[in-house]
């Protein structure tokens, strides 16, 4: 075990379970603090006390901008400093144009896109402090591929790539680098798809959590900005 992010204080939204539990772990595994996000409060309380003393947990929704707010202000009030901030919560609904509700609708866009641009403003002064600040986003490859039924889904995912490469330019001179990592399927409970005990075809969630720490590996001076996730052998179409 490297170690090479102690020191470091991190927050990764939706980080209770499947892909955001995966980095959390990871992150406190090479050295990080880390603050641990879901919406219930119970829950964020038992996997953060399993995490250990280096994990906080603080609930909030991330489609309430106040939240945020003092999602961002926790983790500075209780480690000093916030370096690196994951955009992992996220949800979907799947369903054609024709049956999809208007609050179904704002709600995928609330939390898929509007929870990344809530934080990352909140926290963008305090990565900015630290002189190495980075934002890496969780998308997905439906950030550029549609599909039926994905109406609210694909726009909200192609909006967070379009945001995360147009906030990558707007903050590089100010010592904070944005990513977006883009997995396919993936073998997390997600939107109530059954998870597999055993790895299958799908990529595991541990597996988008290593890309996200090759990212945190870089030196300042070197930025990758977008990393494309598949399976390497899906079942023939």
């Amino acid at each position: 075990m490297s170690q090479h992010l102690t020191g470091k204080v991190a927050i990764v939204t939706g980080s209770t379970k499947g892909i955001g539990l995966a980095i959390a772990e990871r992150l406190l595994n090479e050295g990080a603090r880390v603050v641990v996000n879901g919406r219930s409060a119970d829950v964020v309380a038992e996997v953060a006390d399993r995490l250990g003393d280096d994990a906080l947990g603080f609930a909030c929704n991330v489609a309430d901008p106040e939240a945020c707010e003092r999602l961002v202000q926790a983790a500075v009030d209780h480690f000093g400093q916030l370096d690196i901030l994951v955009n992992n919560a996220g949800l979907g609904i799947f369903k054609p144009i024709s049956e999809l509700s208007v609050e179904e609708w704002r709600l995928q866009v609330d939390v898929n896109l509007g929870g990344v641009f809530y934080c990352s403003k909140a926290a963008l002064p305090h990565l900015s402090a630290s002189g190495d600040g980075y934002i890496i986003n969780v998308g997905s490859l439906a950030s550029r591929n549609s599909f039926a039924n994905g109406t609210g889904y694909n726009a909200s995912k192609f909006g967070l790539l379009g945001m995360s490469e147009a906030m990558m330019l707007d903050v590089r001179h100010n010592d904070v680098r944005v990513s977006i990592v883009m997995p396919g399927s993936v073998n997390t409970p997600f939107n109530d798809h059954e998870q597999a005990p055993e790895r299958g075809w799908k990529l595991e969630a541990d597996d988008c959590a290593l890309a996200v720490m090759q990212l945190l590996e870089f030196p300042k001076e070197a930025h990758v900005s977008r990393i494309e996730m598949r399976p390497a052998q899906p079942p023939r179409g």
